[in-house]
């Protein structure tokens, strides 16, 4: 069993990575105020002392202990800390997200610290943002200045201000549903009180730190920031979802069905930072870590380094988890060495090359992805501003792209360096789909009444975007003047015969009755257990490569099991079924094919998809690929 201790929305983030598993779990608050939907998880409420700990894990088992708790409860962490020395139980930390250090800022260890520099820096009005629990650790400030403080609008925290003889007329609020403010909402505050200073800790963006040093620099007032205390040394650090994921992967083997990866993008990153690393140093790398697109840092071991004349070179071995991936195991090279234009990426040895338009890629140039490109420039620039080639190349990766079907779409000589998220989620498994029926079992739990469901990150990206290139029946194309189709005219109309199945985007903007799965290939195993689980109001968002797969009746469009079928196709175009001969991707139907097409697709896909999803509302929309 593992035991979270939460309380936050880190530890609603921990509880929800938990639940795919499909494995019970302990949930400890302090208090039963936060509200965790949760299918698997059981809450327990409650202050625990290290004794209380130490009973607890013996009692029910414990085999790790996530450490979600706020990151100003110095306190908490150290009982988990020393709790778990007692009980050689190993704990993770679940960093909030770090709003990096601010500019003109004054930084302080401790509030007697932050009051002596208030006085120094001749503060008369202040505005404190850092909670009720700091209104004694301020009073020798408040008690000779005019001080307001910001709080929740509950009673533990009124009672916090009652005890230690605050006035009330100096008590701010958050709103009803205590919602962080915007940077406009926390302007207006400052002003009303006429601050002249603020004082908050440091609690990164979850804690709502943007906003309230934006809206201190648009007035000019002077910021005063508590720093976090520093963390047990035992403590593994990790910073979101997948590295939470993969932490507990290691030290819990059974707890998850399947085990994650890392994508070839991500080794190419790894091995491009150490060697960077390595040429600047002279000195060989063991472990580097580095940001994945959504800003989680992970951190992987090198292999091995070697260090030239004017180069230095670092290889990564690649882990794809349980994913019955062809690259597993395969050594990724990085060679770097000084060069004259920017940051130029090269293909060496086993990297295919691309021969085709379409893929977003320059014809001739490496099969190196965009996100991996700008994964490998971004850590390269946040250490030096030089300019560099970066020779890319994989171990027998000519051979490996004989057992793919990068050849089908023009990427010859070896494989493609790939991965939008970085991490590789295990796909082609049934352990796959029932983590996605429990997924759908936990949003029926928590009353939600419509589930989109998306392939994967960037096709939800991209339906959760208000401008997301979407073509439901009745938009409007429009020519952007070069050929290419890309305009549409918004607002769509529905039919009222139930044929069209579209709705508005603004209807897809996050709220609490609409969730967002990500089906992968399952799309018939998605709808068959939404609709066995009780929806009755499915969106279904794909890309136009899965949808032609679908069309043609195939639920499950993993590309080990159906490829794209041109003569299916040319069967749909009628008088255009000529223009289906040039194409390699699906992608390129967008920029030839008119909207007649695309209806007679999405019709295609709706017939198959009510197979599965025989009764109630099902809207699909195609998203085009940008």
């Amino acid at each position: 069993m593992i035991l979270i201790f939460g309380g936050t929305t880190e530890g609603r983030i921990a509880a929800e990575t938990l639940d795919d598993a499909g494995k019970p779990f302990y949930y400890s608050t302090k208090s039963g105020l936060q509200e965790v939907a949760m299918r698997h998880g059981i809450q327990i409420t409650g202050a625990m002392t290290q004794d209380d700990i130490v009973d607890f894990c013996k009692e029910h088992a414990i085999v790790c202990m996530v450490d979600a708790a706020h990151p100003f409860a110095e306190n908490l962490h150290k009982t988990i800390a020393e709790a778990a020395r007692k009980t050689s139980i190993p704990v993770i930390r679940l960093l909030r997200p770090a709003s990096g250090r601010i500019n003109c800022a004054t930084y302080c260890k401790t509030y007697d610290e932050a009051i002596a520099a208030m006085e120094q820096q001749g503060v008369k009005r202040l505005l404190a943002l850092s909670g009720a629990n700091t209104i004694s650790k301020l009073k020798p400030f408040w008690t000779h200045h005019d001080t307001y403080f910001r709080i929740l609008h509950r009673k533990e925290s009124i009672d916090i201000a009652d005890r230690n003889g605050l006035p009330k007329n100096r008590l701010l609020f958050y709103n009803e549903d205590n919602e962080l403010p915007s940077v406009e909402d926390e302007t207006a505050m400052m002003q009303s009180v006429h601050a002249d200073a603020i004082i908050t800790k440091d609690s990164g963006e979850n804690g709502g730190m943007p906003a309230k040093t934006e809206a201190a620099h648009r007035l000019g007032l002077r910021i005063f920031v508590i720093e976090p205390p520093v963390l047990p040394a035992s403590f593994i650090i990790v910073t979101g979802k997948y590295t939470l994921r993969r932490a507990i992967e290691g030290l819990s083997k059974d707890f998850f069905p399947l085990r994650t990866g890392i994508t070839t993008g991500a080794c190419a990153t790894a091995a491009t930072k150490g060697a960077l690393l390595a040429l600047l140093t002279g000195e060989p790398q063991e472990d580097v870590s580095f940001a994945l697109p959504d800003g989680e840092v992970l951190t992987i071991s090198i292999t091995d380094t070697i260090l030239g004349n004017g180069y230095a070179e670092c290889i990564v071995t690649k882990d794809a988890g349980d994913d019955p991936d062809v690259t597993n195991r395969c050594r990724i090279h990085s060679r770097i060495s000084r060069g004259t234009q920017g940051i130029c990426f090269i293909g060496g040895e086993g990297v295919g090359t691309v021969t085709l338009p379409g893929l977003g890629l320059e014809v001739g140039g490496p099969a190196i992805n965009n996100t991996p490109r700008l994964m490998m420039t971004n850590e390269i620039r946040a250490i030096t501003d030089e300019d560099f080639d970066v020779t890319i190349s994989v171990e027998g990766g000519e051979e490996l792209a004989q057992r793919t079907f990068n050849s089908k779409v023009g990427v010859v000589g070896g494989i493609s360096i790939i991965g939008t998220s970085g991490i590789v989620h295990p796909l082609s498994n049934e352990a796959f789909i029932q983590s996605m029926r429990r997924e759908i079992e936990v949003a029926k739990a928590i009353g939600c009444q419509h589930l989109a469901f998306v392939s994967g990150k960037k096709a939800e990206e991209q339906l959760r975007q208000s401008k997301a290139p979407l073509l439901p029946k009745g938009a409007a194309i429009q020519d952007n003047g070069n050929g290419a189709n890309d305009s549409l005219t918004l607002p769509f109309e529905r039919e009222s015969n139930n044929s069209s199945f579209l709705i508005p985007n603004s209807s897809l903007k996050p709220h609490s009755s609409l969730r967002y799965i990500h089906y992968g290939n399952a799309i018939g195993e998605a709808l068959k257990a939404a609709y066995e689980i009780g929806f009755r109001k499915v969106t279904l968002g794909i890309m136009i490569g899965k949808a032609v797969k679908l069309a043609e009746g195939n639920l499950d469009t993993h590309s080990h099991k159906v490829t794209m079928n041109k003569d299916f196709l040319k069967s749909l175009a009628g008088d255009d079924a000529d223009k289906i001969n040039g194409i390699t991707l699906a992608r390129e139907l967008w920029d030839i094919m008119p909207q007649s097409f695309f209806d007679k697709i999405r019709n295609e896909c709706y017939k198959h998809c009510r197979s599965v999803f025989p009764e109630g509302e099902l809207d699909i929309m195609l998203i085009k690929d940008k």
